[in-house]
């Protein structure tokens, strides 16, 4: 995935009102629910989400498969 792409998706999908879960699929399988707007942070193709409990995950634009526009437990 493109920086460009990465982050156009993310902004658009982080700016819906009212928010919205959608999921990040990464290349190894694992599944990221973006639960909050603002527990996501990116910047120049790279993003930290600080996942329930303060757990961070750590991703770029090159170990996305794929933006789904759905909660993790309802993507395919």
């Amino acid at each position: 995935m493109t920086v460009e792409h990465f982050e156009e998706t993310i902004a658009a999908l982080m700016g819906r009102e009212p928010f919205q879960l959608f999921t990040v699929e990464l290349n190894t399988g694992e599944q990221i629910e973006i639960d909050h707007a603002r527990a996501l942070i990116v910047r120049d193709g790279a993003a930290v989400f600080l996942g329930p409990g303060g757990v961070p995950h750590l991703f770029d634009h090159e170990s996305v498969n794929q933006i789904i526009v759905a909660p993790a437990h309802t993507a395919a």
